[in-house]
């Protein structure tokens, strides 16, 4: 019998997402900043430069949705579920995703800082630029996901897990990380190098970070 392989010692996120159930669909909703929407199914909506500052979503479906220039600082989305959300650029820093999954996101420029994200998995989206600086980021899935560059400078994850992502660049100036999961996913470029403490990598990626790490050493490699 061959040996099982060793155990893994990171906890994964702990996602417990549900469907919202029993919702109403509502064809051409007048979302205004503050708002507080419960049990609501969007579809096909453009809200492109709309003002929805402070708004709060609990238990509701968006589908194809566009948010594009969007001010959202300060939403809630509370057990949501995203589908196909484009916004070529996002406007949601201090904003709250808790219990919420998107799938299918595109987004360009997306201005998330100083955001928490608590029990969200986002699934297959195209992303070129993502600022979580300073973000909170508890319990969160980022899988099959092609991102530009990734910013965490100055952010705080626990129980996060990058699966089968490709990542151009990964900010980690000054991030604190417990339980980060990086395996499974490629980096072209890591700055930063200090805050990968407490991620978590498998043998290969050590191998394609080892420039990186002599560099940051001021180690010359010759021979």
């Amino acid at each position: 019998m061959p040996p099982r392989p060793p155990r893994s010692t990171t906890n994964a996120p702990r996602l417990s997402l549900h469907p919202p159930r029993g919702l109403v669909r509502v064809e051409a909703p007048d979302l205004l900043d503050g708002d507080h929407r419960d049990g609501e199914h969007y579809e096909r909506l453009v809200l492109d430069g709309g003002d929805l500052a402070g708004i709060t979503l609990q238990e509701c479906v968006l589908e194809a949705v566009s948010l594009n220039d969007a001010e959202l600082r300060g939403a809630r989305f509370v057990g949501c579920s995203f589908e196909d959300l484009f916004a070529p650029v996002l406007r949601a820093p201090r904003s709250t995703w808790r219990e919420t999954s998107l799938r299918g996101t595109r987004w360009g420029s997306a201005e998330l800082y100083d955001t928490t994200f608590d029990g969200v998995h986002l699934d297959g989206g195209k992303l070129d630029y993502v600022n979580l600086r300073s973000a909170q980021l508890t319990d969160v899935l980022v899988s099959g996901c092609i991102i530009g560059e990734l910013d965490l400078t100055g952010a705080r994850a626990t129980r996060v897990s990058l699966r089968d992502c490709t990542v151009g660049t990964l900010t980690l100036d000054g991030a604190r990380l417990q339980d980060v999961d990086l395996r499974t996913s490629s980096f072209r470029g890591i700055n930063g190098l200090d805050g990968l403490r407490g991620a978590t990598i498998d043998e290969h990626q050590l191998l394609l970070l080892a420039p990186f790490l002599a560099a940051g050493m001021g180690l010359r490699v010759e021979g």
